[in-house]
């Protein structure tokens, strides 16, 4: 038997990898399309920060599978464990449909956000593809939470991984033009992620589908691949709140983007820069978080309320240990990150002012998102919705707002406003935590 701490690993790291490579895949796009034009690098900020929030709950709602699905298996339900996989599917796959139709008919939104000209002449039809790329992402996510829940972690990972050359590759192609293909610049970057993402999503649905490490659960299959209501339900209950609540602090994020891209493309490029460095030290914590998530889950169905607890506690202090090393981190190397994506001397020295804060919410940010990830597998997700929507937006984004524009911060004191707010997500979500884990009613819902 694995230790607890040795257990949490071993599920994380293949999450962690896995959601890296979707920032790497981010910053391999931003520093392609940087080095022909910095305006092409805040065009990718403008669309990334606009796809922000419907990807974002997208990704809340498939987050709902994963400890669902770990319950299942906890107590030996293997058929229930595909059918709950199953109308998650359907679920995320409606979901990632209304994103791409809509992304594509309100594509002129790049408009209407006060940006510059130019930056939204480069913007739109980077958006509308990069819109419809997130169908297949989502119905990948989809699957990878199934995996994930029952976990097999590195299922997902390999094909996750896998993404990077083929992503690379076909950015090589279709931005600067090579094999005879137009250079189509930031449209390419799209073209490149949409096809990559299709073929992982095909990948791992034929794994699930043909594997015999998945042949358990594909026993009784016709009762499983059956809309259930009762599932859907269930699923709505715990994804719509992971959803608002991912909703929420991503969707600070954006409005904090296209608010600092009222000071201008340099300091948006900047923006970008630090925004991307720290999305990729952050996935370590969402992978710490989905591993809770899924072990305190696989707990509960087993109706281990005090191992649940136990698991939680040691996912915290693992956090607050990899926070206090990116924070140190980002401290020493601000001035030289923002070297790799650009040769602009503003945009450099902007970024490297946000990078400081960026280190400084490592710490809060590492631990708020693990505190989501276990409530979730205790399936209390109401409450910290509320104190999440509270923080950010209550709190956050006005006083950053303040700090911006009337006590002449800029982007800095936008981003002192999501300091603030993440500080206070951490606080208020750990407290809740230590509360609903002695609760036995946990143990009722599942």
């Amino acid at each position: 038997m694995k230790s607890i701490n040795a257990r949490i690993i071993t599920v994380s790291i293949p999450i962690v990898l896995g959601n890296l490579t979707q920032i790497i895949l981010g910053i391999i796009d931003s520093a392609m399309v940087g080095s022909i034009d910095a305006l092409l690098l805040a065009a990718s900020s403008l669309v990334n920060n606009i796809l922000a929030i419907p990807f974002i709950m997208g990704m809340g709602l498939s987050y709902a599978i994963a400890p669902m699905v770990a319950s299942a298996n906890g107590n030996g339900n293997y058929q229930r464990c595909m059918a709950i996989g199953f109308n998650g599917f359907f679920l995320c796959t409606i979901f990632a449909l209304f994103v791409g139709i809509g992304i594509h008919a309100g594509s002129n939104i790049v408009f209407h956000l006060d940006q510059d000209i130019e930056v939204a002449n480069a913007s739109v039809d980077y958006l509308i593809i990069m819109g419809w790329s997130t169908v297949p992402m989502l119905m990948f996510l989809a699957l990878k939470q199934f995996t994930d829940g029952l976990e097999y972690t590195r299922v997902a990972m390999t094909w996750a991984l896998l993404s990077i050359p083929i992503n690379t590759f076909l950015n090589w192609i279709f931005i600067f033009g090579k094999f005879g293909v137009p250079a189509y610049g930031l449209f390419g970057a799209g073209i490149g992620t949409l096809i990559s993402r299709v073929i992982i999503f095909i990948a791992l649905l034929t794994v699930i589908l043909r594997s015999e490490k998945f042949l358990i659960y594909r026993q009784k299959l016709n009762r499983s691949l059956v809309i259930s209501k009762k599932r859907i339900r269930n699923l709505l209950q715990i994804g719509i709140p992971s959803s608002i609540q991912y909703a929420m602090e991503s969707g600070a994020f954006a409005v904090s983007g296209i608010m600092i891209g009222w000071f201008g493309a340099t300091q948006q490029a900047a923006h970008q820069i630090a925004i991307s460095v720290a999305s990729l030290t952050f996935m370590v914590s969402m992978g710490l978080s989905a591993a809770g998530s899924i072990l305190v889950g696989n707990a509960v169905g087993k109706k281990d309320l005090i191992h649940a607890r136990t698991i939680g506690k040691n996912t915290l202090f693992m956090g607050l240990v990899y926070g206090v090393f990116c924070a140190v981190f980002f401290a020493i190397t601000n001035a030289y990150i923002p070297l790799f994506f650009t040769g602009d001397i503003k945009v450099i020295e902007y970024a490297a002012a946000l990078l400081i804060f960026a280190g400084i919410f490592q710490i809060s940010d590492a631990i708020q998102a693990i505190d989501i990830g276990i409530l979730r597998g205790l399936y209390d997700v109401k409450i910290p919705t509320i104190w999440v929507s509270i923080a950010y937006w209550v709190i956050g984004i006005p006083f950053g707002y303040y700090l911006a524009f009337y006590q002449g911060m800029e982007s800095r004191g936008i981003w002192l406003g999501l300091v603030t707010g993440l500080s206070i997500v951490a606080i208020t979500l750990t407290f809740r935590f230590f509360k609903v884990s002695r609760s036995k009613n946990v143990l009722v819902k599942a």
